[in-house]
């Protein structure tokens, strides 16, 4: 067995501040939007969607094979799967069984067929018209923000452009005259072979995948995913047909050719900057997987019994 990583009481401590204070410049106007009952047809996503709780988001938590050195460590003994070594705290490789193995098992199937293949840049946002297609206007989905087109010519753009989405969790919204116009149909069942990495909702996914395998994963790659999301649901949401100008979103007006060009750059641009952090949860995955032996623990500790 590899000896851990040992991070000093005052490095890990910077770190954790660090993560927390960059988190909240997401979580906070979040939490103070909810006191107020306002919602927030971009950013809401970001916390309904995905499940990871905002309090979560903050946490921080080193990753496997990492000690936290010092006496403030012994807080994180508070926290399943956590004990204490000669080396100080620190994830018991123990833990990771059962669901956490089968979640790091898919996790890894998907993303490394994801990220063999090349990206496709044609899809320009549709699934968000695809959403809302003949749909009642007082029932789309930000019923609160008005189409930029109205519902008349948001069903025109939809019906004059080939609709490519091969994102199930993306495909499954779509209003039911809107799925036969789709040239894919994909299902749970075919998730991996379809997912690509130029697909938008494919790379905010990385931020779910991210928190799946919580604790076992540093907080900075959750953190650096869930930035990935926040920016591309950016985009995302001003390639849709909401008229978003009153909440300082320019749109990406797809239904032209120099919206989609710009679309197709956006698009290109993330798929770059995910692929880092797919590689990243493949190596951990991995790594997670191979079955470190576990760590030696001192007579008397437990993870859910600090003394």
């Amino acid at each position: 067995m590899s000896a851990p990583v040992v991070l000093a009481e005052a490095d890990w401590k910077a770190r954790e501040a660090a993560h927390v204070e960059r988190m909240r410049a997401w979580t906070g106007p979040h939490q103070e939007r909810r006191a107020r009952g306002e919602k927030h047809p971009v950013l809401d996503f970001l916390f309904t969607y995905y499940s990871h709780r905002p309090g979560h988001l903050e946490r921080w938590q080193p990753g496997p094979g990492v000690a936290l050195a010092g006496a403030s460590a012994r807080r994180f003994l508070d926290r399943p799967a956590y004990v204490e070594t000669e080396a100080g705290v620190m994830l018991d490789p123990a833990a990771f069984t059962g669901r956490r193995a089968r979640t790091a098992e898919f996790v890894l199937k998907l993303l490394t067929a994801t990220a063999s293949r090349s990206p496709r840049l044609s899809c320009f946002g549709l699934h968000e018209w695809a959403m809302v297609y003949r749909e009642p206007a007082d029932s789309v989905r930000h019923a609160q923000v008005p189409l930029r087109l109205g519902s008349a010519g948001t069903d025109a753009v939809v019906e004059s452009m080939d609709i490519r989405c091969g994102h199930y969790d993306a495909f499954r919204f779509f209003t039911d005259p809107a799925r036969p116009r789709n040239t894919l149909a994909p299902t749970r069942e075919s998730q991996v072979e379809l997912e690509q990495p130029g697909c938008l909702h494919a790379n905010m996914d990385l931020f779910k995948w991210a928190y799946k395998l919580d604790p076992f994963v540093p907080a900075e790659l959750v953190g650096d995913c869930f930035a990935l999301a926040a920016d591309v649901r950016e985009l995302d949401m001003r390639a849709s047909p909401y008229d978003l100008a009153d909440y300082g979103y320019r749109p990406v007006p797809i239904e032209t050719a120099e919206g989609r060009a710009s679309y197709a750059r956006a698009q290109a641009g993330f798929a770059e900057r995910a692929a880092p952090l797919r590689a990243r949860l493949i190596g951990l995955c991995r790594d997670l997987l191979a079955g470190p032996a576990p760590v030696p623990k001192p007579p008397g500790r437990r993870a859910d019994h600090p003394a």
